[in-house]
């Protein structure tokens, strides 16, 4: 039920009832004032006519004429109860009327007394009797009841009349005045309405006085704070969903409820997952280790670096339980790492095998030399060996301390004007024996216009020797 109608409604339960209750109290005690009224005319009344009456006079004719005049109902009683004179009664009607010896008014006559409200049993109707006992006997003056209920109609009337004025005021002033009241608050609930649905535009455009002027600029306020809010949310949340993407490690959020509320591309593509948000965490890949890490994290259990193969990648995982419930994975691809570490192990491997044959070259000569006494042109061939090995690994050695420089950043070239026919004949004259033993012949032909080059040096010898030696290796 609407304010105004609920308005309406208790304005007219309340005049209403004010109505009726007035009508009530006013019949009673209206109708008690006018008896009370009634009796004390009707006792000057009485009085006056047993002070008129005397024994000379004729009682009958007495109590006719003080009827007439005073236009109501006048009995005349001797102290032995009979009736000697009545208004309305003549002859033998009048001799027929019972003693009156008994009736109250006479037994406790006014003003102890005097006064009763009965059915008259001669005329059959309710009357209100007073009697004044005076010299001659009892004066009794009566009127009928009936007299006095078209005045009690009559303030009936009137209290209803301006009891249905006043409802009708009452209900014109209660429509104005929900009117002024309950405008304001619609447009205020429509505001409100409005705010809790999202749209945070909306404000209230009224500048009541009092409490309802309060509550819009409260309102005013509310909106602006939750705009300003919302606002920051927004940035926040876009700001951690950049961060979220902007990861190399998967990140997967579950809800207490077991539910994926976020999720990052990264960890779509190690999952293969491409459901909206949110969506069930049944949806997830069936591993047992990720599975086992979820729930546990939902228990409040956190689970940390566990390797596990997704959809054949092999994964780390991390699940850490949030303070409402909730879970957070992370899943970093091990694949590069395992990738790097096979291609060290073979690097390891290559290096090994070519420091073991100039090695092995450098021992044999080495031991030869120590053990015999070789003609001096055999010691010259066993040092121009082991020189040429030295050489050999002094080379390797160079590259792995060039690979560790460049790897780590510390390699800083030193660009100078070089030679290339210079640099191209050293690379040459370096892989002659290694030519000339696999029946390979090296020649050396650069372009005019490619003769020298601005670069670093022992940079440019290192290219131009692995070229050869790779050449002269693999042909």
């Amino acid at each position: 039920m609407r304010l105004t109608q609920r308005l309406l409604l208790g304005s007219f339960l309340i005049v209403g009832t004010l109505v009726t209750v007035m009508v009530t109290v006013v019949d009673r005690q209206l109708r008690a004032r006018l008896l009370d009224q009634a009796t004390t005319t009707l006792t000057h009344e009485a009085q006056l006519v047993a002070d008129a009456w005397r024994a000379e006079l004729d009682a009958d004719s007495l109590a006719d004429a003080a009827g007439a005049a005073l236009v109501t109902r006048v009995t005349l009683v001797d102290r032995s109860g009979r009736v000697v004179g009545d208004s309305e009664f003549e002859g033998d009607a009048l001799r027929s009327l019972e003693s009156h010896a008994a009736r109250p008014e006479i037994l406790r006559p006014a003003p102890a007394g005097g006064s009763a409200r009965r059915v008259s049993g001669s005329t059959g109707r309710e009357e209100l009797y007073v009697a004044v006992e005076g010299p001659s006997g009892f004066a009794r003056v009566s009127i009928p009841t009936s007299q006095l209920d078209p005045i009690i109609r009559a303030s009936q009337r009137d209290v209803l009349v301006t009891g249905c004025v006043a409802l009708l005021c009452a209900l014109l002033v209660t429509v104005l005045f929900s009117r002024a009241v309950s405008q304001p608050i619609e447009q205020l609930r429509d505001v409100a309405t409005a705010m809790a649905r999202g749209d945070l535009s909306r404000r209230p455009r009224l500048t009541a006085p009092g409490e309802v002027g309060e509550l819009a600029g409260a309102l005013h306020q509310l909106g602006d704070q939750l705009a300003h809010r919302l606002d920051a949310l927004r940035s926040e949340e876009a700001l951690v969903g950049q961060l979220t993407e902007s990861l190399n490690e998967g990140v997967v959020a579950v809800s207490a409820s077991g539910s994926v509320v976020r999720i990052n591309e990264r960890a779509r593509a190690l999952l293969g997952v491409t459901a909206a948000l949110p969506f069930p965490v049944d949806q997830l890949p069936d591993d047992e280790a990720l599975r086992t890490a979820i729930g546990q994290g939902l228990m409040g259990t956190t689970t940390d670096g566990i390797e596990t193969d997704v959809r054949g990648v092999t994964t780390r995982l991390t699940a850490r339980a949030l303070a409402d419930g909730g879970v957070v994975v992370a899943l970093f691809d091990l694949s590069p790492l395992r990738r790097v570490e096979a291609v060290r192990r073979d690097f390891v491997a290559n290096v090994s095998h070519e420091l073991r044959t100039p090695l092995t070259i450098v021992s044999g000569f080495a031991e030869a030399i120590a053990s015999d006494d070789p003609p001096v042109e055999v010691r010259q061939q066993f040092a121009a060996g082991i020189l040429r090995n030295t050489q050999r690994m002094q080379r390797i050695v160079d590259d792995l301390l060039d690979l560790s420089r460049i790897e780590s950043g510390g390699w800083t070239p030193m660009p100078v004007s070089i030679d290339l026919r210079d640099c191209a004949n050293e690379a040459v004259l370096e892989a002659s024996a290694a030519a000339a033993a696999k029946g390979v012949r090296l020649t050396v032909d650069i372009a005019p216009n490619a003769r020298s080059v601005f670069a670093d040096a022992t940079a440019v010898r290192q290219i131009i020797g692995n070229l050869v030696d790779n050449a002269v290796r693999y042909t």
